[in-house]
Order: structure tokens, then sequence, then C-alpha cells
């Protein structure tokens, strides 16, 4: 009986030697999730635009990661830990997101006033390039007017033609007179939007029904050339007005010659306004 009691009981130490043994030789463990914890904060600390935007937080989820890497007795605390060390992660993460994002609204405000502001400087420009261009064709204009000797009125510019033009009586051009036709050709192909009207006019000499078909007929001439020189006919109208509308007496040779002349009327306006 005894013998079978100390067979027992060595049986018994055996199979428990093994069990004790073990649980006297467990130590502390790395919580679980401390692993995860810490690649997650590494992915953080990797974003080029992340990691720069939250600093302090970075440093102090990185703080809670390496607390939640300690190896601990307590798998209770080792999870608390873990938790702790998982929201400073995603604290960090969320201010450095939260930054870019602002950055990049500042940044996209920034492009738009830029964009406004060249925007703006490049109509400037080109309101002075315009107006410097008005200026410059203002000014070659008056050049040319004054070339052309035109009085500037309510009619338009007004270019008179002296006699010299024409043979007394008649109303073919003459050839070594043309040089001034030649710039009143130029000038009207250099404004095409312009209208002309042209006006024959004559003296007192010879009948009146001669002087309107010779006042016309000179009109026609001067129309004519003008047309040969680029001019399009439609801009042209010529009038023969005959003795009608002299500008100065007809008693004397030097009033008669005033009054023997081609007016050429250049409207100041475009055709059709």
């Amino acid at each position: 009986m005894n013998t079978q009691i100390y067979r027992f009981k060595k049986l018994i130490a055996i199979t428990l030697t093994p069990v004790i043994f073990a649980a006297c030789s467990a130590g502390p463990i790395k919580p679980e999730g401390a692993d995860m914890a810490r690649n997650n904060l590494i992915q953080l600390q990797s974003d080029p635009q992340l990691a720069s935007r939250a600093p302090v937080a970075i440093q102090e989820a990185e703080l809670a990661v390496r607390a939640a890497e300690v190896p601990q007795e307590d798998v209770e605390l080792g999870r608390h830990l873990v938790f702790m060390a998982d929201r400073k992660i995603a604290i960090a993460t969320y201010q450095a997101q939260s930054r870019l994002s602002e950055d990049q609204r500042k940044m996209l405000s920034e492009q738009r006033d830029n964009a406004r502001l060249d925007s703006r400087t490049r109509e400037a420009d080109r309101a002075h390039m315009d107006a410097e261009i008005a200026r410059q064709q203002a000014a070659d204009l008056q050049r040319q007017i004054a070339e052309l000797n035109a009085k500037d009125t309510d009619r338009g510019l007004v270019v008179t033609l002296g006699d010299l033009l024409f043979d007394t009586g008649k109303a073919t051009l003459k050839g070594g007179t043309i040089g001034h036709l030649n710039k009143l050709a130029a000038f009207l192909n250099q404004y095409p939007d312009r209208t002309v009207m042209i006006e024959g006019h004559t003296d007192n000499v010879g009948s009146e029904d001669f002087n309107l078909g010779l006042s016309q007929r000179r009109a026609n001439s001067v129309m004519t050339y003008l047309i040969h020189q680029g001019v399009a006919s439609n801009r042209l109208t010529a009038y023969g007005k005959g003795e009608n509308f002299a500008i100065s007496d007809n008693e004397s040779a030097t009033g008669r010659q005033q009054n023997r002349r081609v007016e050429i009327i250049i409207s100041n306006t475009a055709a059709g306004q």
C-alpha cells in the first residue's frame, strides 16, 4: 500500500515539474500590435509631404511607439500602450494632412492671384501698346494731312487741287502735275475705310452749261486716276459743281484761278458708319 502511494506521488511530481519550470521561466513580452504601430509611424515619417508638417505630433507618436515596444508582463498595460501609440500616430497624421491641405489651398490661392496679376499686367501692357500705336497713327495722320495741305472741316478732310492739273478748257490731266495726286492716292490706300467725294469747280468764264460739264469731266478725270492708283471705285463719287460755288470773286485773274479747282473731301468716318 505504501509502495503504491509513493509511486503515485512520484508520478505527479514528474508530471508537474515541466509546468512549474515553464511558469517560473516565462518573462515580459512585446505587446501585440506594437510592430504594426511602428510600421504606421515609419510610413508617416517617410512621406515627404507629411513628415515635416507636424513635427511635434510626430515626435510624440515616436515616444508613444517606443513605450509600446517595451516588453511587458502586464498584458493589459501593453494593450493600453499600443492603443495610445495608435492614437498618437492618428493625431499626427491628421495634423500633417490638415496642414498639407491648408498649404495646398494657399498655393492655389497664390497661383490664382499671380494669374490675375499677370493678366492685369498683360492688359496694362496691351493698353499701353495700343495707346502708343494710336498715338503714332495719329501723328502719322497729321503728318500726311500736312503734306496734302488738307483742311479739317465738318465735311471731312478737304484737299484742294488747283487748276494747274488741266490746260485751259480741258479735262485731261497734265502729266507733270500729278505728284500731289500720287500722295493723295497713297493716303487713301492707307485708310481704305474712308469714302471720298470729288468736286469739280470752275470760274464764270464761258457759259454756265459748259462750265458745269467741264467741272464734271475734270472730277471724273481725277476719280479715274485714283482708281488706276488702286483706290476702290466704290469709295469714290465725282460731282461737277460748275461756277456756282466760287470761293473768290471772278473779277480778277487771281480770283478766277482760285475758283478753278477740284476739291477732294475725305470722310472722317468709315464707310457705312
